[in-house]
């Protein structure tokens, strides 16, 4: 009998981590590919916006609100959108975006706190890009992955969600609505 339950007890193992990678399996950009309209970042993120958005921590907990101000210009494929962020205890912040549409579905992009360079790509409505951010945090500076998602709700609206990775462990999430002017 003892042998059978220590034969047993790795199967149930495998069993619930096979349970675990399952629930954890992650949306793809192809998932939205006949959705619409199509989110092009040069339509949508041109003129003045302004966006509402929350942060939350890994428990699910919101931890701060904030507004922002934009303001977003393309020449060609260059693109520039400008973020001045307010939030609810006070602290401002700035973000200039470099921005490149490289084809019809795909953008890079480059910010002040940004580590490295962004890379995203659109289908139909839907927007991903992960990108490594430096944040500060109780005074001190961290490196974070982003995976950010957008999802156009219609042609004046958008929505964001973005989870706040470090180690491949999620540390929190931020949702924005996002409306032009």
């Amino acid at each position: 009998m003892r042998l059978l339950k220590l034969k047993i007890y790795p199967v149930i193992a495998a069993v619930l981590l096979l349970n675990l990678v399952a629930a954890c399996s992650n949306q793809s950009l192809q998932d939205y590919a006949k959705t619409t309209p199509n989110l092009k970042l040069e339509t949508f993120f041109n003129g003045e916006l302004i966006a509402y958005g929350m942060v939350f921590d890994r428990s699910g907990k919101m931890t701060r609100r904030f507004e922002v101000e934009l303001l977003a210009k393309w020449q060609g494929n260059q693109g520039e959108i400008k973020e001045w962020f307010e939030f609810d205890d006070g602290e401002k912040s700035t973000r200039i975006w470099q921005l490149e549409k490289l084809s019809e579905n795909k953008y890079k992009g480059t910010a002040n706190d940004v580590v490295g360079v962004a890379y995203g790509e659109t289908k139909g409505s839907a927007l991903y890009w992960s990108y490594d951010l430096l944040i500060n945090y109780d005074g001190s500076e961290y490196q974070v992955r982003l995976d950010d998602w957008m999802y156009l709700m219609d042609e004046k609206r958008l929505l964001n969600r973005t989870e706040i990775v470090k180690f491949g462990i999620k540390l929190g999430e931020v949702i924005l609505y996002i409306e032009q002017k």
